[in-house]
């Protein structure tokens, strides 16, 4: 077939970049006209600066990073929109097994549970005596930090003054807990099975029991080359859809595992990437958990730029003081994710998709079917403690975490 669109796209070795590289290696862009060139980066920051410059069209990146592009928080960046995500969850709270061994002397279980464990760790930090724990995240503006966060905070820990927490490239995460230069990290696939089977370390809970269905890869677009070549974005879209339906496919898992395995993508042995895959996590101590919808490519619309998602995300800007709340940076972060492109690219190919473009997060404690067709089902997607994030109450929903 004779290409029409020559897209080249960065991303950085993690699982979560599956979609870009099956969209390649399983012919999805050449079948939809697309020449896919792929980009190793080692860090976001590559990814963000290279956009920039139009080195890449298009790129696997950090949920919130566009957002902080657009709100003029990283610089240099281009200005970017979010027309498509690359799935929920994928991401674990790792710590090494010193940090483990307290923490499950103070009521910590091996069934990571968020609320359960994050109160067993507040108790072994305010008993603590050598200094503040040190945490590890891969960017300032990452649903890792701002799920750490999240997850610190309504654990009675205050994430500024009770711990320290830096900024690591994600293959660097595991040997640091080795050499003891962190104490645990926030990181995704296949970080924490790495830390686990390669460094003694132990999960302590995973981003699927923070936030249930929660964000975490979107595919950012440089905004003027999208404005230029719509309907070589349109086409990507769908090849990136079809690429989900394949990564969701059970009998596909060990081949994906083999293909992400490969030297030119996250080139890590495949028994590193199954885990996550399967949802069947090794969590210390040679046992396993089978964490549902650990990492989700495809069902639950997990390929839909929800504008709830970018505003969740702009409020902790808020809360971490990395910006000050104002209607215009709102209005910002909101338009930054483009479902009426996703809408646009698949409409016609009958794709089940949300009718709305924003909904309350947190408010389905059970997959829910939705729409007439039934074709679609949502959720769970609640917050560990139990909140709710309106997006349409976001002044109130700012003053109620400044308040805790």
């Amino acid at each position: 077939m004779t290409t029409r669109y020559e897209i080249t796209a960065g991303f950085v070795p993690l699982l979560d970049s599956a979609l870009l590289v099956v969209a390649k290696e399983k012919g999805f862009a050449e079948q939809n006209e697309i020449d896919l060139s792929l980009m190793r980066e080692r860090s976001w920051a590559s990814i963000r600066d290279r956009l920039a410059v139009s080195h890449f069209n298009v790129a696997h990146i950090l949920a919130p990073m566009p957002i902080a592009c657009n709100l003029g928080l990283s610089a240099p960046a281009p200005e970017m929109i979010v027309p498509m995500a690359l799935g929920l969850g994928g991401n674990a709270v790792t710590v090494s097994a010193d940090l483990w061994q307290s923490i499950a002397g103070h009521g910590a279980n091996a069934d990571l549970d968020a609320r359960n464990n994050g109160i067993a760790l507040r108790r072994v930090i305010e008993r603590r005596q050598e200094g503040p724990l040190r945490l590890g995240v891969v960017h300032p503006f990452s649903g890792h930090n701002y799920e750490l966060r999240y997850w610190l905070a309504a654990s009675g820990i205050d994430p500024d003054r009770d711990v320290e927490i830096v900024v690591l490239p994600p293959p660097d995460m595991g040997d640091a807990l080795a050499e003891r230069i962190i104490d645990g990290y926030c990181a995704g696939e296949p970080w924490n099975s790495f830390g686990v089977l390669k460094r003694g370390a132990h999960l302590a809970t995973v981003k699927a029991a923070i936030w249930k269905s929660s964000p975490e890869k979107v595919l950012g677009v440089n905004a003027r080359w999208a404005e230029a070549h719509p309907e070589a974005l349109s086409a990507l879209i769908v090849a990136l859809d079809e690429a989900s339906r394949w990564c969701a496919q059970p009998e596909n898992h060990l081949e994906l595992a083999e293909v992400l395995a490969k030297p030119a993508y996250v080139g890590r042995d495949k028994e590193l990437l199954l885990p996550a895959i399967t949802g069947n996590l090794p969590i210390g101590g040679g046992e396993t958990r089978s964490v549902n919808d650990f990492f989700v490519p495809h069902a639950k619309a997990a390929t839909f730029p929800w504008k709830s998602h970018a505003l969740w995300f702009y409020t902790q800007m808020v809360r971490w003081g990395q910006v000050r709340h104002s209607a215009p940076l709102q209005q910002i972060a909101a338009e930054t994710y483009r479902p009426d492109i996703y809408r646009a690219a698949l409409n016609a190919r009958g794709v089940a998709m949300p009718s709305a473009s924003s909904k309350v997060e947190g408010a389905l404690m059970k997959e829910t079917p939705v729409g007439s067709s039934g074709a679609l089902s949502l959720g769970p997607d609640g917050f560990f403690d139990g909140s709710l994030f309106d997006p349409d109450a976001i002044e109130a929903y700012i003053a109620a975490q400044a308040a805790k």
